[in-house]
């Protein structure tokens, strides 16, 4: 065991001398290629970390975009709603005051129907009490008078009446 641990001389000349041949070897044929794949490697992933770069910014935009377009969206919408309902008040309002427009139509035709309807209803109550009125005198009087004058005194008694 002893001889695995001595140093020799000629064993680290020759030890020197295969490692510089081996670095020698491997700075010719391997070196260049491991620098160029690593090299390579790198620019794929600097190329691969700047495309991430790039796809972030432009979702970041779209994202800015498109949150603006939803806002601008929901001014829209609202500014729709509020017109529908002004739009449904306006025609709330104008529905409103046709109807009340036609209730008043209505009630003062109602009330000129009414006044009509009452002084036919008083003609036609003056015309038969006044036959009533002269066919009761000439029953009590015996005698028939005159239709005529009698017919005028009684629409004279009549006219002297109160209107109601």
């Amino acid at each position: 065991m002893d001889k695995l641990l001595m140093l020799e001389p000629g064993m680290i000349i020759w030890t020197f001398i295969t490692f510089g041949c081996l670095l020698f070897i491997l700075k010719k044929f391997a070196w260049k290629p491991l620098l160029a794949s690593l090299e390579k490697r790198e620019e794929g992933i600097r190329s691969t970390l700047q495309r991430t770069e790039h796809a972030r910014e432009e979702a970041e935009a779209l994202l800015a975009e498109h949150r603006k377009i939803m806002q601008s969206s929901e001014l829209e919408a609202r500014r729709i709603i509020d017109e529908a309902r002004q739009s449904a008040d306006k025609v709330r309002d104008e529905i409103l005051a046709k109807a009340e427009e036609q209730a008043r139509m209505m009630t003062t035709q109602a009330k000129a129907d009414i006044q009509r309807e009452k002084e036919t209803a008083l003609a036609q109550l003056r015309s038969e009490i006044a036959d009533l009125a002269i066919l009761a005198a000439s029953r009590i009087l015996k005698e028939n008078l005159d239709e005529t004058r009698n017919k005028a005194l009684v629409e004279s008694f009549i006219a002297d009446l109160p209107k109601n």
